[in-house]
């Protein structure tokens, strides 16, 4: 296990961080999907940023989690990605899958 997980796993043991992290696992999520489907296409943030005219300073951003995409932007991403943006609701309490 690597030493980020080692204290990830130490961090979620404290209530109060636990409770922040879940509460924050949307972005986390949205932010993972988008670095894996980018990766995953073989394209560089520059790369991305020319199919999508969202500049790469923002697409750096959004992977970093210091800046929220809207809805547009995030389709705007899907497409220059050539997918297609699928959105969710989940019944709360449905199983989780571990991360």
């Amino acid at each position: 296990m690597s030493s980020y997980n080692d204290y990830k796993k130490k961090a979620l043991e404290d209530p109060a961080v636990k409770a922040e992290y879940e509460a924050l696992q949307p972005e986390y999520d949205i932010i993972q999907a988008m670095i894996d489907a980018r990766n995953q296409k073989g394209l560089t943030q520059r790369e991305l940023s020319e199919r999508t005219g969202i500049t790469q300073a923002d697409i750096s951003r959004i992977e970093s989690g210091t800046r929220n995409p809207s809805l547009s932007m995030v389709k705007r991403l899907a497409n220059g990605l050539g997918m297609r943006l699928k959105l969710e609701f989940i019944q709360e309490g449905a199983a989780k899958t571990a991360k």
